[in-house]
């Protein structure tokens, strides 16, 4: 290989493999099983795509070829219909809502874009809807076209208003693949290997979540919070900040994607150690915000306001790229410089999207949905676990639901069970139902809000039949 006449060694090194993260893999015998099953139909759609485009760990070779997607359900190219437990954390309206494809083609014959030094009506309008849903004090916002790329936004401006450029964030967390959002985030899979060194004064400490606690007392989530609970991690926190001295934001999700949660109290005292220290708060909600939590924030559970926030993935209608940051008028520190200038920072076609999104949730009052159908998916889940030994700590809010598959429930500390976990999956897509595995093991089921009931009930059953197929 050579590029301008200089040749180029295609020779990689080996690095270990990753740790699971929060995506499936795809090079599993089970896997292998699920590809030689295809129909000559999807297969054929694979190979193309296989031929054209770059590999990724977790999304090539590609689990199927879709030919459409409505509601609740993708439909392949073979006419096989999944009910999507997964869609990214993006489809919060569910697929193809007829008012979000109503308002786009409308944008689309009357303005579908604005150059740069130009506004718009929609581009202005959507972002006075978002801030006033916003957390207190949050009154600033740019769009950007994905969430890794808000991130890297929201980092610059606390560099710049701080004069400061630490980080300090979580083991296990996500929250983008730029360098910066892979610098803070604390995935193997997406900061580690080939791509080295990443950002430096990244300092990270152990994930957040009372299951499997690295520090302090460890319990499911069915079970009572310990008064240590999250004392020790909040602890190491603050002295980290205090040791450093220096550190520009501390960025987190307030609820991990997996789902997980903090200890009651932990973050209003991150909040305080923040104060005390002149850190900034980066709260990352890219696949929790919109009512995914049972609230239009998943901060709102905890009663802490950021400095600045982070939102995407359903902020597009599950049709659109669309993301933003959120900010306080004080951080509003770039006006020299260009810090999130993009193409599409105020694209009226986006702006469209982001809009009736949240319009459509509160009309159709999603959020308490969420809430409901939460709170009762979270009960079948757990009574199905009840009986059912390969299934551990279940936990959720709203229609964030995981289900950790482990070696034997009754032991409180048994290990996980990777190779159950694959094969429930894949026969949760044999049988019509599609989620995600995270770390290797939690069942990570997040549907549309619109779901029906008779639809939720129909995946639920799906889950439990294949947990006990694979006895």
């Amino acid at each position: 290989m050579t590029l301008a006449g200089t040749p180029i060694s295609t020779a990689r090194a080996e690095f270990p493999a990753p740790c699971p993260a929060e995506s499936d893999t795809n090079s599993s015998l089970q896997r292998r099983a699920w590809d030689a099953a295809l129909s000559a139909d999807v297969l054929a759609a694979s190979r193309r795509d296989a031929a054209v485009y770059l590999r990724q760990a977790v999304s090539t070779p590609c689990l199927g070829a879709l030919a459409g997607a409505s509601g609740s359900y993708l439909i392949a190219v073979d006419g096989t219909r999944y009910l999507d437990f997964h869609g990214n954390s993006a489809h919060q309206i569910g697929y193809g809502h007829p008012r979000l494809r109503a308002a786009l083609a409308e944008q689309l014959a009357t303005l579908p874009f604005v150059p740069r030094r130009y506004t718009s009506g929609i581009s202005v309008e959507w972002a006075e809807e978002l801030l006033a849903l916003a957390p207190a004090g949050l009154d600033r916002v740019l769009m950007t076209t994905g969430g890794s790329d808000a991130v890297e936004v929201a980092l610059k401006l606390a560099r710049a208003a701080t004069g400061r450029h630490k980080t300090l964030s979580f083991w296990d967390s996500f929250h983008g693949a730029g360098f910066g959002a892979a610098s803070v985030g604390g995935e193997q899979l997406f900061r580690n290997g080939p791509i080295g060194p990443l950002l430096s004064g990244t300092e990270h400490v152990p994930p957040l979540g009372c299951h499997r606690a690295v520090l302090g007392p460890s319990h499911r989530a069915d079970q009572p919070h310990h008064p240590e609970c999250g004392v020790a991690l909040a602890a190491l926190i603050d002295y980290t900040l205090r040791v450093q001295g220096d550190v520009a934001a501390l960025i987190a999700e307030p609820m991990r994607a997996t789902p997980a949660m903090a200890a009651p109290g932990f973050w209003q005292a991150v909040r305080r150690s923040c104060d005390d220290t002149g850190t900034l708060l980066i709260f990352d909600e890219i696949p929790t915000a919109l009512g995914r939590t049972g609230r239009f924030f998943a901060s709102e559970h905890e009663g802490v306001a950021p400095d600045l926030l982070v939102v995407g993935k359903g902020l597009g209608g599950g049709a659109i790229p669309v993301a933003a940051v959120l900010a306080r008028h004080e951080l509003d520190v770039g006006a020299d410089w260009a810090f999130g200038h993009y193409t599409h920072e105020k694209n009226p076609l986006m702006a469209r999207a982001a809009l009736t999104t949240l319009q459509i949730i509160a009309d159709e009052q999603l959020v308490v949905r969420s809430d409901e159908l939460g709170e009762y998916a979270l009960a079948q889940l757990r009574s199905l676990a009840a009986s059912a030994h390969c299934l551990g700590d279940t936990r959720g809010r709203g229609l964030a639901l995981g289900v950790d598959i482990v070696e034997d429930s009754a032991n409180p500390n048994s290990p996980g069970d990777p190779h159950r976990a694959e094969r429930i999956m894949y026969e949760c897509l044999r049988r019509g139902l599609s989620f995600k595995l995270t770390m290797g093991i939690t069942a990570t089921l997040t549907p549309a809000l619109t779901i029906s009931r008779r639809e939720l009930d129909e995946g639920l059953g799906i889950f439990a039949d294949a947990v006990a197929a694979t006895r």
